[in-house]
């Protein structure tokens, strides 16, 4: 590896510990979030000062740091520094492991056959044994220079390098396991009038965080975005955060919605399933509720890994669905039962939910 490789490598750790650090400061803030590209997401890191030239006005070369200069003349210039601020991509499974990190989240579980399909990884290892065409010649001569200044044998007047066999050092292969489980998770969002953009730019900022962490605990994952007020239907991820209906708020129509299509599409016994509900409380009716419950408990749990429900707080409402749902489900490990108020209880509405290993 080159001296700039590992100068790059190096500011890269660099900046995913200050983001690690930054996490779970900020992770309530959709600006974290950045852009998203297929697999890569750039993420905003400031106070991060980066190396650089400045000028030095005496002709006497240049150096790194803020520096003091005399403007030129007759120009309004501000005499406060910029900030500086770096955007890291990192890739989804990357910010997986920082999260799990940050919030001390258990690895998640997942039920049925926890066998290991397949092995990938890269050559990463170093062995003492193997073909000739992955001999690390850099660290064969490393290993017998070690040997030569050991025993003394080592003449920086005349330096000479010679391997012997017990010197050599071959590229090692370093598998991982992938699991063979896959996963669908369902998004579920009430849209009636009383959501307002901040209630769904909180429910789009904690999907992201929940959709981050379980993809990366399976080979393959499954979105399904339902979004409902008095129906239900499904929708793809942009409209699902960017709709706005004006109805009224029937819920158990998005359970039978989610209910019919794991019986068509997800078979229970091949897939892992992860529904999450977000909310702000109010339903149609107290019938409509008991509805609910009674879909959850028959037929929506059984198949479920993890139910997560986040009630966010709506002006002028006071929703008890949540209230409902403690008082049927009270010690159910499948549920996970969270208030979402602000950007400030993200965090912990995710532990909440995540924080089960299911």
């Amino acid at each position: 590896m080159s001296r700039i490789q590992s100068d790059v490598n190096r500011f890269r750790q660099i900046v995913r510990g200050r983001v690690r650090e930054e996490l779970q400061r900020h992770l309530g803030h959709q600006e974290l979030i950045g852009r998203q590209g297929k697999r890569l997401v750039s993420i905003p890191v400031p106070h991060l000062e980066l190396p650089r030239f400045v000028h030095d006005p005496g002709d006497q070369g240049v150096g790194q740091g803020d520096g003091e200069g005399a403007g030129g003349e007759g120009r309004q210039a501000g005499k406060d520094p910029g900030e500086h601020i770096l955007e890291a991509e990192f890739s989804i499974e990357e910010l997986a492991e920082m999260l799990g990190e940050a919030l001390e989240l258990p690895r998640i579980r997942p039920k049925g056959r926890d066998e290991l399909e397949t092995r990938n990884g890269h050559y990463t290892g170093v062995a003492p044994v193997g073909p000739e065409s992955l001999r690390h010649f850099k660290r064969s001569y490393r290993h017998a220079l070690r040997r030569l200044i050991a025993t003394g044998a080592y003449d920086p007047e005349r330096p000479r390098v010679i391997l012997e066999r017990a010197d050599r050092r071959y590229r090692a292969w370093k598998s991982r396991p992938q699991p063979s489980a896959n996963a669908a998770t369902f998004y579920i969002m009430d849209v009636s009038g009383s959501m307002g953009s901040d209630q769904k730019e909180l429910v789009r900022t904690e999907s992201f965080w929940i959709d981050a962490w379980i993809s990366a605990h399976y080979q393959g994952t499954r979105a399904v975005y339902i979004v409902h007020d008095a129906a239900a239907k499904e929708v793809d991820r942009e409209t699902f955060f960017r709709i706005r209906e004006s109805g009224g708020t029937v819920i158990s129509t998005a359970y039978e919605l989610a209910a019919r299509i794991i019986r068509e599409r997800f078979p229970v016994e091949e897939w892992n399933l992860y529904l999450f509900h977000f909310t702000d409380g109010e339903n149609y009716s107290r019938q409509d509720t008991d509805k609910c419950m009674d879909l959850m408990e028959n037929t929506l749990l059984p198949s479920l890994n993890l139910f997560g429900y986040g009630q966010v707080e709506s002006y002028g409402t006071s929703g008890d669905f949540y209230d409902h749902l403690k008082q049927r489900f009270p010690a159910d490990e499948r549920v996970a039962l969270s208030h979402v108020p602000d950007r400030d209880a993200i965090v912990s509405s995710i532990r909440i939910l995540l924080g089960r290993g299911k």
